[in-house]
């Protein structure tokens, strides 16, 4: 895959990305990461990239030229273009399965009081939040939106079963996770994951899954149990929950 990353602050972008299964997965050529400062773009003597906003009001504005620029410059028509801003849809993690199947995606990170809308309008595909809450700038959103893709196209991970098993991957989260010690100041690792028995340790990671799932989120439990694929195991150990 290859994705572009276009921001006013290209040096945020060099750890994150450089380092761990990114970095390794870059270095494979298994994705191909560019990073544009928009800055370079600008065509003020100054390299000057923002204004103030009509119609008045705090803050500043980043100017479409140096952004319309950028774009045509690293030949983004007709590719998909993710603007990174609080106004989007919620991230999760089936837009992040479908955003992995593309061949090029395009980060837009705007800062200040945002982009003019006019880029908006003419170049992007695609508005993303990863939450609800407002940052500096789309770079640290933008970095969350690219490690949760990446790690979804084959030959990032060692296994796909890495990805499989995951919190919302299936529509619960994660069961807890154990290693070597099996006792480690006193506190032992549950006696069924040293068994053996690998369907009874099946049926054990399900079952906290579903707990942690209804405890820590409860609409995600009640969307899961109210599915129409749930297998008879399934049915028995969430009728066994909700009688507890």
């Amino acid at each position: 895959m290859k994705i572009d990353i276009l921001t006013l602050f290209p040096n945020m972008f060099e750890i994150p990305l450089g380092e761990s299964i990114i970095g390794k997965a870059r270095e494979k050529g298994i994705l191909h990461i560019d990073v544009t400062n928009i800055r370079d773009y600008s065509s003020s003597k100054h390299k000057k990239v923002d204004d103030y906003p009509y119609g008045g009001g705090a803050g500043m504005v980043m100017q479409p030229q140096p952004i319309h620029s950028a774009l045509e410059g690293i030949g983004a028509k007709d590719c998909r273009v993710i603007h990174m801003s609080p106004k989007g849809k919620t991230f999760t993690q089936k837009m992040a399965k479908k955003l992995s199947k593309e061949e090029r995606l395009i980060f837009l990170c705007g800062h200040y009081e945002g982009i003019d809308q006019r880029v908006i309008d003419y170049w992007v595909t695609d508005e993303i939040s990863i939450g609800d809450y407002v940052l500096t700038g789309g770079e640290l959103p933008a970095m969350v939106v690219v490690d949760a893709i990446s790690r979804l196209i084959p030959g990032v991970l060692g296994q796909e079963e890495s990805f499989m098993e995951e919190s919302f991957y299936n529509g619960l989260l994660e069961y807890p996770q154990y290693t070597r010690p099996s006792e480690y100041e006193n506190m032992k690792v549950p006696e069924i994951l040293l068994s053996g028995n690998h369907k009874k340790i099946e049926e054990w990671r399900k079952l906290q899954a579903l707990k942690i799932t209804k405890e820590n989120r409860p609409d995600m439990f009640k969307k899961y149990i109210n599915g129409e694929n749930l297998s008879k195991e399934e049915k028995k150990l969430i009728k066994k929950i909700l009688e507890e």
